[in-house]
């Protein structure tokens, strides 16, 4: 897709796994352990990235159907896996590459930034300040809010926090549901090549598209 201009936005929202952040090798990491625990067998990365995406219960319930069935006791799964997560959050987790300057750049000319992400608040807080990410951004919204993605509400909620209009907002995610969400929000939304879907971040429908963090000041008139 070629860039296309966009006006200078007053806040930028960012989805966390597989857009600012490389979390898949503790998910899956995570995941497996799990798996393992129940006497399934654990599987490679790259089949389990895209299990990635729409919180911690969805991805228990992904892996366990594709190893079997699911237990019927699959709160105390989901509960499991926060645990070990917990334990190891930020152990082979970084920002993807050019993802900080960004951050810095932005954050010095006055953008508002904020976090929209299915991962529960406080798995991703604790995740950021861990990275030493915390004093980037002043809103942080996860899955276990009034809504999730792809509902437009949990987008709302981050730009109404911030103090900024969805005109003036944008988001930069990976995912349909980062899309979805962001287009019935009216909000403009950019998305990663790099991140978790299993469809081409071409065909998301975006309203650009980019391979690196290194296009993104740029492309939003910071520099």
């Amino acid at each position: 897709m070629p860039l296309v201009s966009f006006a200078r936005p007053d806040a930028v929202i960012f989805d966390i796994d597989g857009t600012l952040l490389d979390t898949a090798p503790d998910l899956c990491g995570t995941l497996n352990v799990l798996l393992a625990e129940h006497g399934r067998p654990t599987m490679p990365l790259e089949r389990l990235r895209p299990m990635i995406g729409d919180g911690a219960a969805k991805m228990v319930e992904r892996g366990f159907a594709a190893s079997g069935t699911v237990p019927e006791d699959f709160a105390a799964l989901v509960r499991r896996f926060i645990e070990i997560y917990q334990g190891r959050i930020a152990e082979e987790t970084k920002p993807f590459p050019g993802a900080v300057a960004c951050l810095e750049r932005f954050r010095a000319a006055g953008a508002r930034l904020g976090v929209c992400t299915n991962k529960t608040t406080r798995l991703t807080e604790d995740l950021l300040a861990a990275l030493d990410l915390t004093s980037y951004f002043g809103v942080v919204v996860g899955g276990d809010g009034p809504a999730r993605k792809p509902d437009p509400r949990h987008i709302l909620a981050v730009a109404e926090r911030l103090g900024v209009a969805p005109g003036r907002s944008l988001m930069i995610g990976d995912s349909i549901n980062d899309v979805a969400a962001a287009k019935a929000a009216g909000i403009k939304v950019i998305a990663v090549t790099f991140g978790y879907t299993t469809t081409p971040a071409i065909e998301l429908g975006a309203d650009a598209v980019i391979d690196s963090f290194e296009e993104l000041p740029r492309l939003l008139g910071f520099g």
